[in-house]
């Protein structure tokens, strides 16, 4: 079991470096218009490019990670998205920074697949909600990493150096990652297959339902990530740095809370129902919609925070059990697959959410757009009730006879 644990610690530094470099951009939205001349459009296209290669990239990652080394697979990864991270200082238009953008979606797509695989394997199904919540917990830590440090280096010194110096520190990890990790994880062979491992997930309608009610949340999830920096900056009159870490810090810190609970509740649950993971989902998106709702209409900072806090929780509860319930009805050999495609989806339609957000920022507004995302999140949660009702049972148990 501590070795276990040695896996999630690695792969946490790893993720953590992840989201702090794709994130990093949000919180300088200020330094492009000023500095490179980004129009609102741009600006959108800023999320919307990583995102749409990111998602294209995921399968591809989920069918190389069921077919190769997990492990060699997450230690490449790292070397170049850190690498694309310091090419993207060295932009001088909004074309190369879009470019780079796409280029850290094509390497940063890689890991994901083989990480969720790896962490999931170390443990069994009555601790697997807890490890993943707790590796997914880098994620939050590189939001607010990524949000705060971009807009401080952004005032105080050069925006260029947040891009410089991230990609160096992922580079010197990788080091001591790729030694560690051979350490800690003992990975089996892949298992020969003679078909694409999608054709073996589209016969497993629970798995079906999660790719619905997935792409409804990373909307809500991406026009949160990509434009409440701004959406702060603008209607509460805060200063690049301080929009940047309110926007970050507060929905991050509920949603470790999320996790955390989600993550344990979720294994204790499962003793007494298998489909406890797709319970915490729709208990997840459920307190997602209207706390997103209240964020869209607040008055004073004071109820905006509270409302990004709400939605954090409600976020975290939803993360750490999404990819730990498809390992709950699709095949052992087909995990990496599982969750590349889940990441297509939901990166498509995440993509849509930042460009929209550019789009639309002067005309519909970002307020009607989360009231929107609200709608997805009740949507989704009534097609995951129906979901567990109509097929859970069945496919459970024809995961467990094999």
């Amino acid at each position: 079991m501590t070795r276990a644990w040695g896996v999630v610690a690695l792969m946490w530094v790893a993720y953590f470096l992840n989201y702090t470099d794709r994130q990093l951009v949000f919180s300088i939205f200020q330094a492009f218009r000023t500095e490179l001349r980004f129009t609102e459009t741009q600006l959108g296209w800023v999320g919307t490019t990583f995102l749409w290669v990111y998602a294209v990239m995921s399968p591809i990652a989920g069918q190389i990670g069921d077919r190769v080394s997990k492990r060699s697979l997450v230690v490449g990864s790292l070397v170049l998205w850190s690498a694309a991270t310091a090419l993207t200082g060295l932009a001088q238009s909004p074309a190369a920074v879009l470019g780079c953008r796409a280029l850290i979606g094509v390497v940063e797509g890689l890991f994901m697949p083989a990480a969720v695989a790896l962490t999931a394997g170390a443990f069994g199904p009555e601790g697997r909600s807890r490890a993943i919540g707790i590796f997914s917990t880098a994620q939050l830590a590189g939001v607010v990493m990524g949000g705060s440090f971009g807009g401080w280096m952004a005032e105080h010194h050069h925006w260029r150096w947040a891009f410089y110096s991230l990609g160096i520190a992922g580079i010197l990890y990788a080091v001591p990652y790729r030694t560690l990790l051979r350490t800690a994880c003992d990975e089996p062979p892949p298992e020969p297959r003679g078909t694409f491992s999608v054709a073996e997930l589209v016969r497993v309608p629970s798995y079906g339902a999660l790719c619905l009610i997935f792409p409804m949340f990373c909307f809500a999830l991406w026009l949160v990530y990509a434009w409440l920096p701004d959406y702060f900056r603008e209607r509460f009159h805060l200063g690049m740095g301080d929009a940047g870490f309110a926007a970050t810090a507060y929905p991050q810190a509920a949603t470790l809370v999320g996790m955390l609970l989600g993550g344990a509740g979720a294994d204790g649950f499962y003793r007494r129902t298998p489909a406890a993971r797709f319970w915490l989902l729709t208990a997840g998106l459920i307190i997602v919609a209207p706390s997103l709702y209240v964020l869209a209409r607040a008055d004073s900072f004071g109820l905006a925070k509270a409302a990004a806090a709400g939605f954090g929780v409600g976020c975290g509860l939803f993360m750490a059990n999404v990819f730990p319930s498809a390992f709950d009805v699709v095949p052992h050999g087909v995990r990496a697959s599982a969750v590349g495609c889940l990441n297509l989806l939901g990166g498509l339609v995440s993509g849509v959410a930042s460009w929209l957000g550019g789009e639309y920022r002067e005309t519909v507004g970002i307020p009607a757009l989360m009231t929107i995302a609200a709608g997805l999140c009740l949507g989704g949660a009534v097609v995951l009730v129906a979901g567990v009702r109509l097929f859970f049972a069945r496919d459970h148990a024809r995961l467990a006879a094999t």
